[in-house]
């Protein structure tokens, strides 16, 4: 299906990512698979939405048609859009040539549903997105924190070690692509889940999406192809050991919200896995990476340990919660099903 059309939607909010935004528009023109179109939505910043329509020649910038947040700007970059499929790049990072070609090969097979991609970290020190703005193919991608595991690089947006090609429950949602005709099957993104105004660093909006359309269309696949690669660019406060809890911490907050919306058995099968198998097994290697001259090695397997505390203790918090505000939500019902009977003739005293 060579001549498959692709609409590629990138969500911006911030100047300070004006050149982050240009470079990830330069890196989608210069794809060997050329798009049919471009749509960068811009989230509730008239200055911002002004500067990009001036500047972005030949690009669909469009506002925020729903509530703040990543949610309501993919579903806004869903409803212009006018290709085949829909890809999403995040605003701060860019695609190699070769993106939208791996993606588009899978689409030869009507069952695929949607494809993701290999998502690789640009740390501090890498090349600044200014460069990339002429020259999307990163020359160094930084250097990564000795203490930080790979096992936990969904935390900075990134695909994290124990990702294997081929089918998969969900994609990340900054290295993604759907059939436009999944988006009224599954329903959209929720603006109840994920990142928005909240100063906490939440997000799941694309893994409760593609539960949600893989619950509802049982036959279609999700693939996840390592030769559709981009690189992700972490900023300095990402980096810090205290971004790394604080997201662990949001992720099992989102988590909970998921399992509210799909149900916890499709909600945590992956991570079941990953906490049983995959983190075990980067534990144990970081500490015989340290008995093998490699001091760092402590600090990843503490990592781990800690990541996986914060996260399970988030998704503990958000799961009562939740619980909470559906007892309030039921009791709110009885009594305004109570306030009904009453008015009803030869209700009253009926409780």
């Amino acid at each position: 299906m060579s001549g498959i059309g692709f609409s590629v939607v990138i969500c911006a909010y911030t100047e300070r990512r004006w050149d982050d935004v240009h470079a990830a528009v330069a890196s989608v023109r210069a794809q060997l698979h050329a798009p049919e179109e471009i749509i960068v939505v811009v989230d509730h910043n008239p200055a911002l939405y002004a500067r990009l329509r001036e500047s972005l020649t030949g690009v669909t910038v469009v506002e925020n048609r729903e509530g703040r947040g990543l949610s309501g700007g993919k579903n806004t970059g869903v409803a212009v859009a006018r290709g085949d499929v829909v890809a999403f790049l995040d605003d701060d990072a860019v695609a190699a040539p070769g993106w939208l070609e791996a993606f588009a090969r899978h689409y030869d097979d009507p069952a695929v549903a949607g494809v993701g991609g290999l998502t690789l970290p640009m740390w501090p020190g890498s090349t600044p997105s200014n460069v990339l703005v002429s020259a999307p193919v990163p020359e160094t991608t930084g250097a990564r924190p000795g203490w930080f595991p790979e096992e936990f690089d969904w935390t900075v947006g990134c695909t994290y070690r124990g990702m294997r090609p081929g089918p998969i429950r969900n994609l990340m949602g900054g290295n993604a692509s759907f059939r436009r005709e999944m988006f009224p099957v599954a329903g959209g993104f929720s603006t109840g889940i994920g990142r928005g105004f909240h100063k906490r660093p939440l997000g799941c909006e694309e893994t409760e999406f593609c539960i949600r359309l893989r619950q509802r269309s049982p036959r279609s696949e999700l693939v996840f192809d390592d030769e559709a690669v981009i690189w992700h660019r972490v900023p300095p406060e990402r980096a810090r050991f205290s971004y790394f809890r604080e997201r662990c911490y949001a992720e099992g907050l989102s988590k909970a919200l998921v399992t509210q919306s799909v149900g916890s058995q499709d909600g945590l099968a992956s991570e079941r896995a990953h906490a049983l198998k995959t983190l075990p097994r980067g534990a144990m290697k970081g500490v015989g990476d340290a008995f093998r001259g490699e001091p760092a090695g402590i600090g990843r397997a503490g990592a781990i340990t800690v990541g996986l505390a914060w996260t399970a203790w988030g998704y503990g918090v958000g799961l009562g919660a939740a619980r909470r505000r559906a007892r309030q939500a039921r009791r709110a019902r009885r009594d305004q099903g109570a306030m009904a009977t009453r008015g009803r003739p030869g209700g009253e005293g009926v409780v």
